[in-house]
Order: C-alpha cells, then sequence, then structure tokens
C-alpha cells in the first residue's frame, strides 16, 4: 500500500533535511518527484542521484512565496511527466526572535515562507487533482503549533495556521478524492538545526525537555510520509500526526 509506481510528486524545500529525505523515500517506493527549493545546485545532485539509481526525478528551483513561480512549478511537472498524485508542502523557515523585538518583515517572511507557501502550492496542484478525482496533499507542520514555545511566535502562529489550513482542505477537498493530512515534526537532526547541534549545552537542554532524550532521525519519518502519499490513507483526511520522541505530551 506503499508501493508509488506510477505516481508523481512534488516535494517543496527538498534541498537539504527532511526535505531531501522525503523526496527520496518518494523515488525510492517508485514516485517520479519534481524537487523544488531556492538552491538549485542542491536539487540538481539530488536529480542525478534519483536518477542514476533507476529514478526519476525533476529539479525545479522555485520562491514558494511567488505565486508565478509556484504555477511554473506545477506546470513543469504535469509538462514533464503527465500529472501531479502527491504534494508535500515542506518548504519552511524558523525565526528565534522575542516578539517584543521582532519587526514585521520578519514576522512577514515567515508567515508568507510557511503558510502563504503552503496555500500557494496546494491550490496549484490541487487544480490538477481535483480534475483527476484523485490525490495526497501532506503539510509539515510542527509540534510548535501545539504548545507554547518562547521567541518562536511567527513559526508557531504560522504552523498552527497550516493545522488549520490542512483540516479544512481535508473536509473542502474530499468530495474530489483528495486526501489533505499533516505530520508534524519535533527536533530532528537536520542542517537546519547544525549550529544548535554542535553546541553540547544546547543539544542537552532541547534534549532534555523531549522525553525520548533524543532528536528524531529524517528516516524515521519515511515510513508515515509513504503512508499518507500511499493508498493506505484514503479514507484518512484532516488527521495530524505528531513525531517528537514525545516532546508535546509532556
Amino acid at each position: 500500500m506503499t508501493d508509488l509506481h506510477g505516481k508523481v510528486a512534488i516535494v517543496t524545500g527538498a534541498g537539504r533535511g527532511l526535505g531531501r529525505s522525503m523526496a527520496s523515500a518518494l523515488v525510492q517506493a517508485g514516485a517520479a518527484v519534481t524537487v523544488a527549493a531556492r538552491t538549485g545546485a542542491e536539487l540538481d545532485a539530488f536529480v542525478d542521484e534519483a536518477k542514476a539509481a533507476g529514478g526519476q526525478a525533476l529539479a525545479c528551483p522555485t520562491d514558494i512565496t511567488d505565486e508565478a513561480a509556484v504555477e511554473r512549478m506545477v506546470a513543469a511537472t504535469v509538462e514533464t511527466f503527465g500529472r501531479v498524485d502527491i504534494l508535500v508542502n515542506n518548504s519552511g523557515i524558523v525565526a528565534s526572535t522575542p516578539l517584543l523585538e521582532q519587526s514585521a518583515e520578519e514576522w512577514d517572511r515567515v508567515v508568507a515562507t510557511n503558510l502563504r507557501g503552503t496555500y500557494l502550492a496546494t491550490r496549484a496542484a490541487g487544480r490538477h487533482m481535483a480534475a483527476q478525482g484523485s490525490g495526497k496533499v501532506v503539510n509539515i507542520a510542527s509540534n510548535f503549533a501545539l504548545q507554547g514555545v518562547a521567541a518562536h511566535a511567527a513559526y508557531s502562529a504560522s504552523k498552527a495556521g497550516v493545522i488549520a489550513f490542512t483540516r479544512s482542505m481535508a473536509v473542502e477537498w474530499a468530495r474530489h478524492g483528495i486526501q489533505v493530512n499533516a505530520i508534524a515534526p519535533g527536533y530532528f537532526a537536520t542542517p537546519l538545526n547544525a549550529e544548535l547541534r554542535a553546541d553540547a549545552d544546547a543539544t542537552a537542554k532541547v534534549t532534555r525537555a523531549i522525553p525520548a532524550r533524543r532528536m528524531g532521525r529524517p528516516e524515521e519519518l519515511e515510513p508515515w510520509l509513504l503512508l499518507l502519499a500511499g493508498s493506505a490513507s484514503d479514507f484518512m483526511t484532516g488527521e495530524v500526526i505528531v513525531i517528537d520522541g514525545g516532546q508535546s505530551v509532556r
């Protein structure tokens, strides 16, 4: 039920970290995958690796906050592979700034990437999914959307918006045969938090707040992505899967 041969996926924020890991999992499951991010060189490297392993992939450098660029990303996918079956909205940025010190520009940048980008990509891909009567949208939220975290108001609010958006679209698009679900990860060891992990004291502070006493490994997210991208989730929509080592239920 996680065999994705014949399916076409788009993964945003796929240049590195969780996005790259999830794109790789989709390729290994048989899907043709468009990888999108601002970093073209990293995308090209991914495509080379996918093709060397016998998979199909397309690099599409994209500013996820740019409506025209997002439309081009989806159009390029359909032109190359013929359809869109799976969308993984993974693009996101973090700002660790106390609210009283945060500029409106930084707030807008976080919300534009994390929430507006999710909306733009979902709308563009959703048109094709609705026309074909099937599709899977997997939105990457965060456990920060489920708990109070100091100095992360913009990030937490944007990811909470992603969860609300997920539930609204699940209801709206169920009649089109489209399932819309979300994954809310906690701390995973990725390039995004490399600086934090390089600081032993900071790492210890973070892991003390996680009942599992460690960060997640990117490959631990992959089975859940494949569940939501494959036929196993055909009767599952509007759900949020939290994968954070128990951090949000302390």
